[in-house]
């Protein structure tokens, strides 16, 4: 049974990104497994503290949900789990331990807002899950169904590798997912392979039976170019690699990939270009 992990602190953001990942697990019949991470006490702290109070009130509101939420997602669980460390970090430890194909997070992006957990740790939780990642941004229109997904091709060969991922999600929303080549450069040999891996994925899409369209941009900003064709066509997902250096001990995405998931009013699928998921790798 596959199963999407939500993290959650009860800010309206993580609430949000809650809901919008319910939708998602009742299309891919996924359990959803809730975490709430809450930093280490001082020791002072824990001396003075009822064993167990703490948490107490977190239980109580994630019971709440359950009993709120459970009836609209019948056939598959919602459950909750507790953890206590670095948030990114146990966010990431959980999503490994459970087998979680996917995780969900709220985030403020670059509004500056840091009294939630979740929204200063969003970009971190992209870096260090072992899956992808979907970051919402608050005020983001849960009611909307996925329905369109934006999948941006450039030159790298690991553009192509998000296809098979995107498709699965696609498949299972009937959705179309609109392949954008976008071009950098006005040198043929470069637009010659964006073109060459486009036909690729557009061949696989064929193949799998995935709803398509092909697009393509000239652009100087490669998130910038993928938001501004999201918005116009009215999408409901871009879906991006993180351009994660697999060589470094320290947390890094690259550029565009940090901005598309602070700056996208539309939420952001991130995925590593050395993960094999779930749903299989056609490249």
């Amino acid at each position: 049974m596959s199963k999407i992990l939500v993290a959650i602190d009860f800010s309206d953001c993580s609430i949000n990104a809650f809901v919008h990942a319910l939708s998602i697990a009742q299309h891919c019949s996924s359990d959803l497994l809730l975490v709430w991470v809450e930093k280490p006490s001082s020791e002072k702290d824990k001396f003075e503290k009822l064993a167990g109070e703490p948490s107490r009130d977190v239980k109580n509101q994630f019971e709440e949900m359950i009993t709120k939420y459970q009836p609209q997602h019948q056939g598959n669980k919602i459950t909750y789990k507790l953890r206590t460390g670095t948030v990114y970090k146990e966010i990431a430890k959980e999503a490994k331990d459970s087998k979680a194909m996917m995780v969900v997070a709220g985030t403020h992006g670059a509004s500056g807002f840091n009294e939630f957990w979740i929204g200063s740790n969003a970009n971190k939780i992209v870096s260090a899950a072992p899956c992808p990642v979907i970051t919402i941004r608050a005020g983001i229109n849960i009611m909307r169904p996925l329905k369109k997904i934006v999948l941006p091709i450039d030159r790298t060969l690991e553009t192509r590798q998000k296809a098979t991922f995107t498709g699965y999600l696609a498949k299972k929303h009937d959705a179309e997912v609109h392949i954008l080549s976008l071009y950098t450069s006005k040198v043929k040999a470069i637009r010659r392979d964006v073109n060459i891996f486009a036909g690729q994925v557009e061949l696989h899409y064929q193949q799998e039976g995935v709803k398509y369209q092909m697009a393509f941009m000239d652009c100087d900003n490669i998130s910038d170019a993928m938001i501004e064709y999201a918005q116009k066509i009215e999408a409901n997902l871009i879906s991006i690699m993180t351009e994660q250096e697999s060589k470094t001990s320290n947390l890094w995405m690259g550029t565009y990939a940090h901005q598309t998931v602070n700056h996208s009013p539309i939420p952001v699928l991130s995925i590593h270009s050395k993960e094999t998921y779930a749903a299989g790798s056609a490249f």
